[in-house]
């Protein structure tokens, strides 16, 4: 563009003709319009071998044959099916002419792209990041591999054979437990669901190591691709010694977790610099352990890809009482500010904020206000007394009232949350307490989560999808833990079964529609138990309003001790049809010892008496009036919102009105920005939009035969391009199901392409 408008001064010298001056005015006026050309678009905006298309995270793909004017042609092209009931989550990425999927219980399946043939099966792979992983390739592109993670492990699989790459770490995996400065043995759960990101020849990857007390810390490393080496990392909880150990009490590196990056990486390739969205430390919602603003909990930091070395940072949320991680991609884009070209980074938050910084300096290119709160109440608490409040417009509220209540409610549903407002307290910041609920708005699961941002690299303009769902929180005073259930332990867990397991597995656990839960907890291991309930498995849903305690009572009711680990796995039974060239991954060593994680802090610790717990809340995901869900696009070189639209279809409150949008309609939905000016988005109910991405206009629309919980994905092919929609989950109760109905299609990934030019 730049040098296109040199040449349009060289010639204004040569010619004075009044048509001429005329021209060139329509001519500069028209190159100030937004761009969707697909000049100096980076090469790796023309490709989808990374998780969020490419290491920038920006879901941004350089797609000339799909335009406004025919994308509503838009027709499926081939479709390959999962070949299993169960739901994934998968992205899919693609290198070449091949395309890799999850599929047939929990395998790697690589597939043609063009026609979706199978190519090489990788089985029983259960314990996968299950929402993507990483490709890699040499400079000779002689080597390609597949990175990813499994049960707290890095490994590598050779993306042209399908076969595990033995040379990779120790008998071909990494064992990520170590170095945290814990006990491996003690740590059950840190690898992230998410993949991580690659920068040259490295793999930069988080973690989620658990939201409870004592939980490992979640420290950002890097790691060599060809062999396994830990190459630098990046202490979220800082050392003695270390910038930002004085933000917290002594030793608390001993003892507190989380401040991790379980969500998504971006990278700027030019500059090798890594954008890390830390989240909350725990325990989230009571801090008397870690009094202190808690760097680098709830941090945008700026890191040198090549070393791990910190280059800058912004804490969003100074000692988080209220669980607002940063979940979503930063966004790297170009902003237009007083004439002048800055290169941003963008970060959207769960309660609703948007923070824009100077890419290379942190300097903030909006303004942001410390604005005092409310102190805390609860004992040997300390909320932090101002916050950062963005100047650009917010995208979600944040308070529920008895005027904003859902007015679809029953009448019975009002009464009872007309008492509850009349003792809760409702607001920004509210700390948490044991007294009154508080409503937190919106709550843990946002406003803006993971998959839900975008952008348009060259001209400013960023997407968030975004949901008002809202948290209950209460503070309960935690009892010493206990192996044997208490009477009111088992009333607990007895109604919690009776509502929600026993349609399906029976009233004595003997399996009707499920499996037999008879002694369960016996050879199941605890991590994987939980990761089933919170997350679901085959055709049962995830319940993830379900607290830690109620799942622990759950899980020893069925026969079985959450302090007890390292149990084998049991291999799938029956292996899948096809072309199955490898099973498991490479074989994991058992531990030599089996410690009990740590339960209390360490010796000479000073710590409070009593600790604090709360569960989610988040089982109101329509708590408030409509819209629940919507599509907002940032026009960040004004600081504005330029538009909004409400996205997601729901059965239950607004029976399939669109204006409405869908409570929770966002979550694990995700978002494909096209240079032809298109924004692709899915939504809960099936949903699958094009929007303009200059005003909104609805330029086309479908609904899936099963719901989309993966990020959308876009390749071009032999001159042609394609849209990858997963659509393999289940629809949930207040949705329309379409997945029986006439012309339905089964689960799997769905290809979308214009049909052939007659």
């Amino acid at each position: 563009m730049l040098k296109d408008r040199n040449k349009t001064k060289k010639v204004f010298s040569l010619f004075t003709p009044v048509s001429t001056v005329l021209l060139l005015l329509v001519v500069i006026g028209l190159l100030s319009l937004t761009d969707y050309s697909d000049n100096n678009i980076d090469p790796a905006h023309t490709t989808w071998s990374h998780y969020g298309g490419s290491p920038d995270q920006s879901r941004y793909f350089a797609a000339s044959d799909i335009t406004k004017e025919n994308v509503a042609k838009l027709q499926v092209a081939w479709m390959y099916p999962s070949g299993d009931q169960q739901p994934y989550f998968f992205s899919p990425i693609i290198v070449d002419t091949t395309m890799y999927v999850m599929g047939k219980n929990n395998s790697l399946i690589a597939v043609s792209a063009l026609s979706g043939k199978e190519i090489w099966i990788h089985a029983n792979l259960l314990g996968m990041s299950r929402r993507g992983l990483n490709y890699w390739e040499s400079k000779d592109k002689k080597d390609k591999r597949l990175i990813f993670t499994l049960n707290n492990s890095l490994q590598a699989i050779d993306a042209v054979t399908g076969k595990t790459i033995t040379s990779f770490g120790t008998d071909g995996y990494v064992d990520m437990r170590e170095g945290l400065g814990r006990d491996p043995s003690s740590i059950r759960r840190m690898q992230a669901m998410m993949p991580g990101v690659i920068y040259n020849d490295l793999v930069i990857v988080g973690s989620a190591p658990g939201e409870g007390y004592f939980s490992s810390p979640g420290f950002v490393r890097a790691y060599n691709v060809v062999s396994g080496k830990l190459e630098w990392t990046f202490h979220t909880v800082p050392q003695p010694g270390e910038f930002g150990y004085k933000t917290w009490p002594k030793d608390a590196y001993k003892y507190i977790g989380g401040t991790n990056v379980w969500s998504e990486i971006s990278v700027d390739q030019t500059r090798g610099i890594a954008f890390l969205p830390i989240g909350s430390p725990t325990y989230d919602f009571y801090g008397a352990d870690r009094l202190g603003s808690n760097l680098f909990g709830n941090c945008l930091v700026a890191v040198d890809a090549r070393t791990g070395k910190r280059l800058w940072h912004y804490q969003i949320v100074h000692h988080d009482l209220w669980d607002v991680d940063l979940a979503s991609a930063p966004q790297l884009l170009t902003v237009n500010q007083g004439g002048k070209n800055i290169d941003a980074v963008a970060v959207a938050t769960k309660h609703g904020f948007l923070f824009v910084f100077d890419r290379e300096t942190g300097k903030p290119l909006f303004p942001i206000e410390e604005k005092p709160f409310p102190a805390s109440q609860m004992p040997g608490e300390k909320a932090w007394p101002t916050q950062p409040i963005s100047s650009l417009p917010n995208f979600t509220r944040h308070e529920v009232t008895l005027e904003t209540l859902n007015p679809f409610f029953p009448d019975s549903i009002k009464q009872q949350w007309q008492k509850r407002l009349a003792t809760a307290k409702s607001g920004l910041y509210i700390p948490p307490s044991d007294k009154y609920e508080t409503i937190m708005m919106p709550g843990a699961l946002g406003g803006a989560n993971y998959g839900n941002t975008a952008s348009n690299p060259k001209n400013g303009f960023m997407y968030i999808l975004t949901q008002e769902h809202a948290s209950t929180y209460k503070l309960n005073k935690v009892e010493p833990p206990k192996v044997d259930l208490s009477a009111d332990q088992v009333a607990q867990v007895k109604t919690f079964y009776a509502s929600t397991c026993q349609p399906c597995h029976g009233k004595n656990m003997e399996g009707v529609t499920g499996p037999a839960l008879v002694n369960a907890g016996q050879y199941i291991i605890y991590t994987e138990f939980k990761d089933i309930v919170l997350g679901g498995k085959g055709s049962m849903p995830g319940f993830t309003h379900v607290s830690e305690e109620t799942i622990e009572a759950l899980y020893r009711y069925l026969g079985g001790n959450p302090r007890a680990f390292n149990f084998p796995r049991r291999a799938n039974a029956v292996p899948p049809k096809g072309p199955v060239v490898a099973s498991g991954g490479a074989t994991i060593k058992p531990d030599a010892k089996r410690s009990a994680p740590m339960l209390d802090y360490p010796e000479k610790v000073k710590h409070p008496k009593d600790r604090y717990i709360t569960d989610y809340g988040t089982e109101w995901s329509g708590l408030a009036a409509p819209p629940w869900s919507s599509i907002v696009a940032y026009d960040l070189n004004k600081g504005t919102i330029k538009w909004r639209k409400p996205v997601g279809l729901d059965s239950l409150y607004g029976k399939g009105d669109p204006s409405l949008g869908a409570p929770g309609g966002t979550l694990r939905k995700g978002m494909v920005v096209t240079s032809t000016g298109i924004v692709f988005a899915t939504a809960k109910g099936g949903k699958l939009y094009a929007f303009d991405a200059d005003n909104g206009n609805t330029l086309w629309e479908t609904n899936l035969s099963y719901e989309a919980n993966a990020q959308p994905s876009m390749y071009t092919l032999n001159g042609k391009q394609y849209l990858v929609i997963n659509a393999t989950s289940n629809f949930t109760r207040d949705s329309y199901d379409r997945s029986k109905k006439p012309g339905a299609l089964p689960r799997g990934y769905v290809v979308y392409a214009l049909p052939k030019s007659k």
